[in-house]
């Protein structure tokens, strides 16, 4: 009789799927890619895109389990998981881009890391939770994609669909609504 999965949670999955388990993959796909093709919708229209990226993204999973298995747990999977496809969706983007002959993005190491991304690293509190859902969607979304996805202003607006200036200019009017609501 097989056990059921159910009951376990994505860090112990990712173990499993670490060890070669492919029931236990089978579980962690289930669980969690209906969320993750939700996020990716979100930042991409192009359905071909989409299942491509979430087809990558569980290959990679598969292949390198055991690179993350064991500091994992439920919160850490997911993120290491979001991680992936984020950067599968950029390597798509960029794909097109040369493939339309738009020159590709480049991406830069941050010096420092920003005030919100060390506030985000230690976890939201309320405020910074409220404050962040008190901003409008616009703002909102570009900074998910620079803050908690990682990506330059240059990948947001290729992302977004959106000239960079715009971009930057969103992201500046988050951080100071962050800022004067936080303080």
């Amino acid at each position: 009789m097989k056990r059921s999965l159910d009951g376990l949670d994505e860090g112990e999955l990712l173990r499993r799927v670490a060890r070669g388990d492919r029931r236990a993959f089978d579980a962690l796909y289930r669980r969690t890619s209906p969320w993750l093709t939700a996020r990716l919708r979100r930042r991409c229209a192009d359905e071909d895109v989409v299942a491509e990226v979430l087809q990558e993204t569980y290959l990679a999973v598969w292949r390198s389990a055991g690179s993350q298995a064991q500091s994992s747990t439920s919160g850490s999977a997911v993120g290491w998981l979001w991680t992936i496809a984020a950067h599968r969706l950029i390597d798509a983007f960029r794909h097109r881009a040369r493939r339309e002959r738009i020159p590709s993005v480049r991406t830069f190491e941050a010096v420092a890391p920003a005030a919100e991304d060390e506030a985000l690293a230690g976890g939201m509190d309320a405020n910074l939770e409220r404050a962040l859902h008190e901003l409008p969607a616009e703002l909102r979304q570009v900074l998910r994609s620079m803050v908690l996805d990682g990506l330059t202003a240059r990948e947001t607006a290729l992302l977004l669909g959106m000239p960079e200036g715009t971009v930057k200019t969103r992201a500046r009017r988050a951080r100071i609504a962050l800022r004067e609501a936080l303080s």
